[in-house]
C-alpha cells in the first residue's frame, strides 16, 4: 500500500469525485457506493468507491464460502498476465496476499505487496474480503486502472487450500472509474435476435451464422442498450451482428462463410466477447430500427468452442434489443475502419511481430451536412494472428490522439469498448488502424480474407451523427507492390511471395515496402487512390 513515486499530473487535473450515489440494500457503506455481482448465481458480489484526486480506490468482495477466495484484474479475461489478491480465513488466522498470474499456475507472490487489507470476516458461510489500492500501478505486476472498462476475474475455493479451481471461477468487464448502472425506459421494450434450437457440433471450434429480419415495428425507434442471452456459457465463445445490405433479402441459416449471402453481410451491428456483459449506448443517441428499416436483414454469428466434443447441447443464444419510442437527440451508426478485406493482402510466416496497417481519410468522406463524428465506443477486430490493435487519430498530418488500442489482443474476448469520453473526428482528419501478428507457427502465407485462417484488420467506430457511409478503408495499390517487390505483375508477385524464404530480413523489407507505397481508399462504394502520406503511430 502507501505511495510509489509522485502522483502523475492527470490525476492533479481530475476533479474531485464524491461517490455519494447509493446502491440497492440497506447496509449501504458511503465509501463503497457502487456495487456489481461478478456472476450470474449472485454468489460475488464486488462493492467499491475511489477518489481521484488522492488516488486510491477500495474493494469488499463479499462470496458465498467459507474457503479461499481470489479477486484480479485481466489484460483479456484470462489468467495470463493477471494482477490478483487471494485471501480468506484459515486454522491459523487470516491470510492475504498480492500475486501475479504467469499461465495457468499458481499465481506467484509479487515482490512488492500493493494492496492493503482493511477487514476479512467469515461468517453464516460468507467470506467478506475489504481492501485498497492505488488506482495507477504501483509496479510491474499490478494493473493499472484507467478510465476503460476492465475485465475483472474472480475464483473461490470451498477449502482455505488454494487451488486452480475450473468451475468456481469467470470473469466479467466493469468500467469501475465510470461505472453506470442499468437504465430503463419508462416506454422501453425489446426483441431477441437468437438461434433456434441449434444442437451444436461436436466440434473443437464452429461458428454459425444465421440471416433474419427483426420485428416488423411500424414506427421509428431508438436502441439504447443491447444485452447478451447466453444459453451455454461454456460453449458459446464470442458472437457478432452484422446488418446486410439490401442487396440481402431472403433469411438463411448454415455454418458461417460457406455462403454466398454471408460475405455480403459486414457492418458490424454488437459484439459480445466471453465476459462481457450489455453495451450501453450514451443518452444522446440511438441505434435506429423500424419504419423504413423494416426490409432489413441481419446476420448473428455465433463461435462455439467445443474442446470436450460434447454432444447434443441445443442452443438459444444471441442478443437482446432494447428500444424506446423517446427519439434521442442522434441517430447512432457504425463506421468499418482499417485494411480493406482482400485476398491480394499477404502476411508472411515466421515472424511474432508483423504490422499492417489501413487508413481512413475523412476528407474523402461527401456528407451533406458536413458533420463531425462523435466516436462513443469501439469494436477492434482481427483473426487469429492479431495480437495487438491501435487506432491513431491525425489531423494536418500530426497525430492528435490514440482513439483506441488493445495491446493484449485475443480473438475469443473481442466485443465493444466504451471509449470512457466522446472523442470527436472532425471532416479532413486521418484515422490509422495498425494491426501486429503473429505467425510464429505457420509455416505458408496468410491472406487477407473472412475465413479465421485468413486475416483482417479493422476497427468499428460507434458514432453520431449517423451518415449514409459504413466504411473507410484502404489497401496498398496492387500494381505499385507488385512492382517494388520486382514483380512484372499481380498473378507473379503471388506466385513470387508463395515461393519466398522468408527471412527476417525479406519480412522486413516487405513490411517497409507496404508502409511506403500509395494506399487506395476506398469510403463506401467509392475508390481513390492516396497520395502516401508515410502516417506512423508513436
Amino acid at each position: 500500500g502507501g505511495t510509489c513515486g509522485s502522483m502523475g499530473v492527470l490525476f492533479l487535473l481530475m476533479p474531485l469525485v464524491l461517490c455519494l450515489s447509493r446502491v440497492l440494500g440497506a447496509d449501504v457503506d458511503p465509501a463503497l457506493p457502487f456495487s456489481e455481482y461478478l456472476d450470474s448465481g449472485s454468489s460475488v458480489l464486488l462493492r467499491w468507491g475511489f477518489d481521484l484526486v488522492k488516488d486510491f480506490i477500495m474493494f469488499e468482495l463479499s462470496v458465498k464460502t467459507t474457503g479461499w477466495v481470489g479477486f484480479g484484474f485481466s489484460p483479456n479475461g484470462g489468467m495470463e498476465g493477471a494482477d490478483i489478491v487471494i485471501g480468506g480465513v484459515g486454522p491459523d488466522g487470516i491470510y492475504f496476499t498480492d500475486r501475479h498470474a504467469v499461465g495457468k499456475f499458481m499465481p506467484l507472490l509479487d515482490e512488492q505487496q500493493d494492496y492493503r487489507l482493511l477487514s476479512l470476516t467469515e461468517a453464516d458461510g460468507q467470506t467478506v474480503m475489504k481492501f485498497e489500492r492505488l488506482i495507477r500501478a504501483c509496479d510491474k505486476d499490478d494493473y493499472p486502472i484507467t478510465v476503460m472498462p476492465v475485465k475483472l476475474i474472480y475464483a473461490y475455493g470451498k477449502t482455505d487450500n488454494i487451488t486452480y479451481h475450473r468451475t468456481s471461477r469467470g470473469t466479467k468487464e466493469v468500467n469501475l472509474l465510470k461505472f453506470m448502472p442499468k437504465a430503463m425506459l419508462p416506454d422501453s421494450n425489446y426483441f431477441d435476435l437468437t438461434m433456434t434450437n441449434l444442437t451444436i457440433p461436436t466440434e473443437n471450434t464452429y461458428y454459425h451464422c444465421k440471416v433474419m429480419k427483426i420485428p416488423l415495428l411500424d414506427q421509428k425507434y431508438h436502441v439504447y442498450r443491447i444485452e447478451p442471452l447466453i444459453e451455454n456459457m461454456d460453449l458459446v465463445h464470442h458472437l457478432l451482428l452484422y446488418r446486410c445490405p439490401p442487396t440481402v433479402t431472403t433469411p438463411t441459416e448454415e455454418a458461417c462463410y460457406t455462403g454466398e449471402t454471408q460475405t455480403q453481410c459486414f457492418q458490424t451491428v454488437a459484439a459480445w466477447g466471453v465476459g462481457g456483459g450489455a453495451f450501453e449506448l450514451p443518452e444522446v443517441a440511438g441505434i435506429p430500427v423500424g419504419g423504413d428499416d423494416g426490409k432489413t436483414l441481419y446476420r448473428l454469428e455465433v463461435h462455439y468452442n467445443n474442446q470436450d466434443n460434447i454432444a447434443g447441447r441445443v442452443d438459444n443464444s444471441g442478443l437482446r434489443f432494447y428500444y424506446t419510442s423517446q427519439l434521442r437527440q442522434y441517430d447512432a451508426a457504425v463506421l468499418m475502419t482499417g485494411l480493406a478485406v482482400v485476398p491480394g493482402y499477404v502476411i508472411p510466416p515466421n515472424t511474432t511481430n508483423f504490422h499492417s496497417y489501413g487508413v481512413c481519410d475523412t476528407s474523402q468522406v461527401i456528407s451533406d451536412p458536413k458533420a463531425d463524428l462523435h466516436v462513443f465506443s469501439v469494436i477492434l477486430h482481427t483473426h487469429l494472428a492479431g495480437r495487438k490493435i491501435r487506432v491513431g487519430h491525425f489531423r494536418n498530418g500530426e497525430q492528435i490522439d490514440l482513439l483506441a488500442m488493445d495491446e493484449h489482443y485475443n480473438f475469443e474476448f473481442q466485443q465493444a469498448v466504451n471509449l470512457g469520453k466522446t472523442k470527436t473526428i472532425k471532416l479532413g482528419d486521418q484515422l490509422l488502424v495498425e494491426c501486429t501478428y503473429n505467425t510464429e507457427n505457420r509455416t505458408g502465407l496468410t491472406l487477407g480474407g473472412l475465413a479465421t485462417t485468413n486475416e483482417m484488420c479493422l476497427a468499428f467506430l460507434f458514432y453520431y451523427p449517423a451518415m449514409s457511409l459504413s466504411s473507410c478503408v484502404s489497401f496498398p495499390d496492387p500494381q505499385i507492390l507488385s512492382h517494388e517487390m520486382g514483380a512484372a505483375n499481380e498473378i507473379e508477385w503471388l506466385q513470387m511471395m508463395f515461393l519466398k524464404h522468408w527471412d527476417e530480413v525479406a519480412i522486413n523489407e516487405y513490411e517497409k515496402t507496404l508502409t511506403e507505397i500509395q494506399q487506395y481508399l476506398i469510403v463506401g462504394n467509392i475508390a481513390v487512390s492516396l497520395a502516401n502520406r508515410r502516417i506512423c503511430l508513436h
